[in-house]
């Protein structure tokens, strides 16, 4: 079989198997398991692949077609312009996450603030802000050993090892510090809707999915315990869950946050939340 032949009968399979962006896919594991880029296949539509080059290909393709994120089989994923690793230690981040980024990049005012990332998983949100922030310092905590060890691993990858301090712990226990920011992207899904999320989000690990009954539990946690880990005017800024912007908004009121407010995702989703205090 020729590059092309396998492209498009991997694109078929995929298609048969409800895999959206087939042909992607199956671009992404050819280049991946040739270790070549995309556009380098296309210079090679011809050449004739052998046994022990579609072996290696097989495994994948099947192992994508059961619903295995295509991240995890290619150990990687881009994010913000860079390369992390990612495997089942911790979730595949989300483009949304990117917008999360740089929102929060766009509002910082302090190039050498002090910036605190909760429920780290691999690293993602603070090893982005480190390399678009060379003078702040920052923190990461999360509740996972394993995820901790991919995001100092993601930080070693990026030369950032020293540059970001991580902590295992749940949510701002055992920090005695006080930060300009904190950002989050917590677990936001409710339990009972599990049985709505694709085959390739339940290859995260659970504890990255779920908070509780409601879903937005973990983050309402944060709000309360945040005050007392925030500089003067210190901002806190949310990833969360469709259709909770509302009671967050009301619960960010309570407890005397100000210039609170709310931005969508490219998907005109209410995702993200903003709030000072003090």
């Amino acid at each position: 079989m020729t590059v092309l032949d396998v492209l498009q009968s991997t694109t078929a399979y995929f298609k048969k198997r409800g895999i959206e962006n087939p042909r992607l896919n199956a671009e992404h594991l050819l280049a991946h398991a040739l270790d070549r880029t995309r556009m380098e296949l296309y210079l090679e539509f011809e050449r004739i692949l052998n046994e022990t080059e579609l072996a290696p290909l097989r495994d994948l393709v099947r192992r994508r077609g059961e619903g295995e994120p295509l991240q995890h089989l290619l150990s990687t994923v881009e994010f913000c312009g860079h390369t992390f690793l990612c495997d089942d230690r911790a979730l595949v981040p989300r483009p949304e996450t990117e917008q999360l980024v740089e929102i929060v990049e766009s509002k910082i005012e302090n190039q050498r603030s002090k910036i605190l990332d909760v429920g780290t998983g691999s690293g993602v949100i603070a090893l982005s802000l480190a390399k678009k922030l060379p003078e702040a310092q920052i923190f990461a905590v999360d509740i996972s050993e394993d995820a901790l060890a991919l995001a100092e691993e993601n930080a070693a990858r990026l030369g950032l090892s020293g540059r970001v301090q991580f902590r295992r712990g749940a949510l701002l226990e055992n920090l005695d510090q006080r930060f300009d920011l904190i950002v989050a992207n917590l677990p936001y899904i409710a339990m009972r809707d599990r049985h709505t999320l694709s085959r390739e989000v339940l290859h995260d690990p659970e504890v990255a999915l779920f908070a509780g009954p409601r879903g937005d539990e973990l983050v309402r946690e944060l709000i309360e315990q945040a005050p007392a880990r925030l500089r003067p005017a210190g901002m806190l800024a949310l990833e969360i869950g469709l259709g909770q912007s509302e009671a967050l908004l009301s619960a960010l009121a309570e407890k005397n946050y100000r210039d609170i407010c709310s931005e969508n995702d490219y998907s005109a989703v209410t995702r993200f939340l903003f709030a000072r205090y003090g």
